[in-house]
């Protein structure tokens, strides 16, 4: 097959292309120079915005206000310009899905529940994944033919501590041994079957443990986010095995909340030092015991846990698989969305 080439008309070579000649050559397989083909095409903050068309806004400043991280502030500038295009593209996909669950319902001649449709949520640790996920939870819930949005985050599916410590893997937390992947993959499956009433672990941050006894209940939504660092991870920490399923399997859509490591760095530390203000000053807090540290003592201590701990697992799991994700939202060092990465279908 004879390879495809954009246009060699000179004037491209002496302005920006526009974004509608990339989009044609990224629907072609082109990259943004017109030499070979890439995975993604890549939007402006701008040009991304203007994905928006019409979609009305439906959050208001104090819906906001409640959905934002410990030590970030999503502006009603970024949810006009990043979270809304976003939520109109979801939106576009599961219209789509459903009507190809209709349509098979129809062949099978039966009248099974609507299978719900699935996003992933990945991202290092701090770089405001959870903020993320739980804007696009609202925003998406406010759309007419699909209100039933859950979040589900995979620290559920964390290895009780009694468990970790068993095993001498308490200070690899978070890595892929650490989850039970088994249960969260059925847990995945089972809602994807339109299963009612699927349970899923609870877990504390406060306790820094598995909540014995409590369960989320996930009843069949139109939609569900499951959010966390290992969801689009390929292995299970255990050296030499290949698992044949992986959570990823039952995602509909993925997303990646990225930023350099340099950046996400200083917010851990950030965060830290402002947990150490509040939960962390609770008697029941499992790391009450950096409540009384002074600020060059805490900043210490947050460094050698990002270093040793969740800079060694973003560098070798997680950010490895940015590149499985569907959408990459790029932020930058003021924690801000620059860029977004949408793979070509």
């Amino acid at each position: 097959m004879s390879e495809r080439r954009p246009p060699t008309d000179d004037s491209t070579t002496t302005k920006a292309t526009p974004a509608a000649q990339r989009t044609h050559w990224w629907l072609a397989g082109i990259d943004d120079n017109g030499a070979g083909p890439i995975p993604y095409i890549t939007f402006s903050r701008d040009e991304w915005a203007q994905r928006r068309a019409d979609t009305p806004l439906t959050l208001s400043e104090v819906d906001l206000g409640q959905l934002h991280g410990i030590n970030e502030r999503v502006s009603m500038d970024e949810v006009v310009e990043i979270y809304l295009p976003l939520s109109r593209l979801l939106n576009l996909y599961v219209a789509a899905t459903q009507e190809l669950y209709r349509a098979t319902a129809t062949f099978l001649g039966n009248h099974d529940p609507k299978v719900p449709y699935v996003i992933g949520m990945a991202g290092s640790v701090a770089v405001g994944k959870s903020t993320t996920a739980r804007i696009l939870q609202s925003l998406l819930a406010r759309w007419p033919n699909h209100p039933r949005v859950d979040l589900v985050t995979t620290d559920g599916f964390l290895f009780p501590n009694r468990l970790l410590e068993a095993r001498g893997i308490m200070h690899r937390k978070g890595f892929p041994e650490s989850y039970d992947l088994r249960a969260l993959i059925q847990f995945v499956s089972d809602v994807k079957a339109g299963l009612p009433k699927v349970q899923a672990p609870i877990y504390s941050h406060l306790r820094y443990d598995i909540v014995p006894g409590q369960f989320q209940v996930v009843d069949q939504p139109h939609i569900m986010i499951v959010e966390g660092l290992n969801v689009l991870q390929t292995g299970d920490g255990v050296p030499g095995h290949k698992p044949r399923l992986f959570v990823s399997d039952f995602f509909d859509f993925t997303v990646y909340v990225d930023a350099k490591v340099e950046d996400v760095r200083t917010w851990y530390i950030e965060r830290f030092l402002a947990l150490r203000d509040t939960a962390f000053r609770n008697p029941a807090s499992y790391f009450h015991r950096y409540a009384s540290l002074t600020d060059e003592q805490a900043r210490e201590r947050a460094c050698t846990i990002w270093r040793e701990i969740n800079e060694v697992n973003l560098v070798e799991n997680i950010l490895p698989t940015r590149e499985r994700a569907h959408l990459i939202l790029e932020k930058g060092r003021d924690h801000v969305i620059q860029h977004v990465k949408l793979r070509k279908l």
